[in-house]
């Protein structure tokens, strides 16, 4: 239940100002995702900055230099591993091969121990399921789809990761947490985060909510590479392979559904919403998708379950 954000300034129109103040908004609005810390990476001299702070995102003050044109963000509603150790906050750094990198992730990992002693990783200082992706992509010796689709497919859980590298290149790895990406094409630049409302929301704040823009499609087992000139690649992961294909199936989205409203329920009682209403929504014909929207509304969401529990619709 954490928030992934961020823009790609890809015909680098904006100016640094104005970036900083379309991320303020955006990462403010992510703030319904998770206040526990925000962070953001980006590229600047020549390596890549990571800035982040055990603090909700409006207590943040992001001061970008001058050139910097794609900026990685997240809001994290703590799990695993405690905030206040800002080395549990994302994104978090890595290396593969000569390639250095900053990695965010949204979701719930359940394998990441398994992984470690199948792999014969190191346990790290870091305490949250998340990091496994790095060491993955650490062990592989390079960041790119081959390697990108190796770390997906080992990982049993939620995800959707960030990944950017030194040369500006993001990459979008789409497990069946939420994500959207719009692309702004008469402006010049992208802006994604974990929800579609997010978005919108921030639009209207930032007076762009008429700007023509175009969703960028993304689905489950999808890996998008946008590059620093806002080009598109594409590649995919595999969702049949072993035991994760029982978590992340293609051609049968209701065992995913399933796995979903079970974090549904266990955060829950963070929005003092009863696990049982999920379950109620859930039987009556509402999405997870649908059912996370509400819990962030949860006087709307216990409005609705009282209404079902009580006899349904009139």
């Amino acid at each position: 239940m954490c928030a992934i954000f961020g823009m790609i300034d890809y015909e680098h129109r904006l100016t640094t100002r104005a970036k900083e103040k379309i991320l303020k908004v955006l990462s403010k609005e992510c703030e319904i995702r998770g206040t526990d810390a925000t962070g953001f990476a980006y590229n600047h001299g020549g390596h890549i900055s990571i800035y982040k702070r055990p603090l909700p995102a409006r207590k943040m003050h992001l001061k970008l230099p001058d050139g910097v044109s794609v900026v990685m963000g997240h809001t994290r509603m703590a799990t695993q591993g405690s905030e206040k150790l800002n080395y549990n906050n994302h994104p978090f750094p890595g290396k593969a091969g000569d390639c250095r990198f900053a990695l965010a992730h949204n979701g719930v990992l359940s394998n990441d121990r398994l992984l470690r002693r199948e792999k014969k990783l190191p346990d790290p200082i870091v305490q949250t399921d998340s990091y496994i992706a790095v060491q993955l992509l650490e062990q592989a010796g390079a960041l790119d789809f081959n390697s990108i689709k190796d770390m997906s497919e080992a990982l049993i859980g939620s995800f959707v990761f960030t990944i950017l590298d030194d040369c500006d290149n993001i990459y979008f790895v789409r497990g069946n947490n939420p994500l959207c990406i719009y692309n702004f094409h008469t402006h010049g630049f992208y802006l994604y985060a974990s929800t579609k409302e997010i978005l919108d929301r921030t639009l209207r704040q930032i007076g762009m909510s008429r700007a023509i823009k175009t969703e960028v499609k993304t689905s489950l087992g999808d890996i998008l590479r946008i590059n620093s000139y806002g080009e598109i690649e594409r590649s995919d992961f595999s969702a049949y392979d072993d035991i994760y294909s029982f978590y992340f199936p293609k051609t049968h989205n209701s065992l995913c559904d399933d796995f979903y409203i079970e974090q549904l329920k266990e955060f829950a009682s963070c929005f003092g919403v009863d696990p049982e209403y999920i379950d109620l929504l859930h039987d009556n014909g509402f999405s997870a998708d649908e059912i996370e929207e509400l819990l962030y509304e949860p006087d709307e969401l216990m409005t609705y379950a009282e209404v079902l529990e009580y006899g349904g619709w009139c």
